[in-house]
């Protein structure tokens, strides 16, 4: 009599994808703020592994482009540049205005989705929780262009989603009162939504986007 075998359980991350998991999540939340240097060894004790597999997380690092590496000193954490930021807001522009456009037909339904995120945003404001606020932020933006149904554009939008965090978690940490201008403009779009007029809420999309870009420009 043969017995079904038991399910197989995901095998445990490697020590080298724990210290990438953990020094990447650093970088993108700002706890290595662009221009810092850290040591292998730093990030050794930080993730309880040799620094063996740190160095091979701090390769795939640097050739994501978040790290440069120099030997024997450790890795230095590149800063944002003004051009990174620029292309990043011209493929925002590109894709969610264009899913705006796409998405006016269903409105009704978005609405309720991103209504549901924007009580998320405001929840985690007011608990002080910045992660669980970004997280709400992203997904807020996210539900718009996966709702326009174009499979290709969301899997664009969704590679720009890293440096989306390490620049948005700037925005929210160093310039005081956007989070508040941010919850606003996320209302304006979802009053936009209960409009006749389709350029209304093209334009608060828009302005949500350029009004972020120019707090980041500030902050270089």
């Amino acid at each position: 009599m043969t017995h079904p075998s038991a399910p197989s359980r995901a095998a445990a991350p490697s020590a080298a994808e724990r210290a990438y998991r953990h020094l990447k999540q650093a970088i993108l939340e700002q706890v290595y703020p662009g221009g810092s240097l850290v040591s292998e060894g730093e990030i050794a004790e930080a993730t309880g592994v040799s620094r063996t597999p740190v160095r091979e997380a701090l390769l795939r690092l640097e050739s994501e482009g978040l790290v440069k590496l120099y030997p024997k000193r450790g890795a230095l954490i590149r800063p944002v540049s003004a051009r990174e930021i620029a292309d990043v807001v011209e493929a925002r522009r590109l894709v969610e205005l264009h899913a705006a456009e796409r998405v006016w037909a269903r409105r009704a339904e978005l609405k309720a989705d991103l209504g549901r995120w924007l009580t998320e945003m405001r929840a985690a404001h007011a608990a002080g929780d910045l992660s669980a606020l970004m997280a709400a932020d992203r997904a807020f933006h996210a539900t718009v262009v996966d709702a326009a149904g174009n499979e290709i554009l969301a899997e664009l939008y969704q590679r720009l989603r890293d440096r989306q965090l390490r620049m948005g978690e700037a925005s929210f940490r160093l310039s005081p009162g956007w989070a508040d201008v941010a919850l606003t403009e996320h209302a304006a779009q979802l009053a936009a939504l209960d409009d006749d007029d389709p350029a209304r809420w093209l334009a608060a999309v828009a302005a949500h986007i350029d009004n972020s870009a120019t707090v980041l420009r500030t902050l270089r």
